[in-house]
């Protein structure tokens, strides 16, 4: 039974190492509840996640079906993949992409996107080929209207990497956005006239 419980703390530590902070307020579950559900589109819910986490008195042992969509959650196969591997689980050095995402390979001259991230910043960007988009619109951004930059994939809840990037007085240079939180996207629909 100890060996057990030392590796449900080391699956929660791996996850919160993942998060980069501690789970420990009703928030906090909330918010990894939707993590998991961003990242592998399957719902466990915040009481399930306090009572992990010790946050509810309730007892009981955990399921092996949850625990293995935690293992999941941090790159996992399962929870015996997790059980199994190297004592060093706090590092994650490299992981399937499970969340929504778009290729700009995919896309059509002129298709527009609106690019959110926290903590309030927006922009809207339209595709002009060969992995090259501009700024339409930007709201709270070091990015600004007019810039281009290069880009060759969108993923939903991880950092946007751009490349090329003329801004200002500047090409040529790199950008990051939503480093620590990601970004959020959406395909905007052509207006119909």
């Amino acid at each position: 039974m100890a060996e057990f419980d030392n590796q449900i703390n080391e699956l929660k530590e791996g996850i919160e190492t993942m998060l980069g902070k501690k789970v420990k307020g009703p928030k906090d579950f909330n918010n990894l509840s939707d993590e998991i559900f961003n990242r592998l589109k399957i719902i466990i819910s915040s009481t399930t996640l306090k009572r992990l986490w010790g946050y509810l008195n309730e007892g009981g042992k955990p399921r092996e079906s949850t625990l293995t969509i935690l293992a999941q959650f941090i790159g996992y196969r399962d929870w015996n993949d997790f059980c199994s591997s190297p004592k060093d689980k706090s590092i994650i050095q490299s992981n399937f992409i499970l969340s929504r995402k778009l290729s700009a390979l995919s896309l059509s001259k002129g298709n527009k996107l609106k690019i959110t991230w926290l903590p309030d910043r927006c922009c809207i960007i339209s595709y002009n080929g060969n992995m090259n988009f501009t700024v339409l619109d930007s709201k709270n951004a070091k990015i600004q209207t007019g810039d281009t930059f290069n880009c060759s994939i969108f993923i939903e809840g991880e950092p946007m990497y751009v490349d090329n990037l003329v801004h200002q007085n500047y090409k040529g240079i790199s950008y990051i956005a939503g480093k620590k939180d990601g970004i959020r996207f959406e395909l905007m629909e052509e207006s119909k006239e």
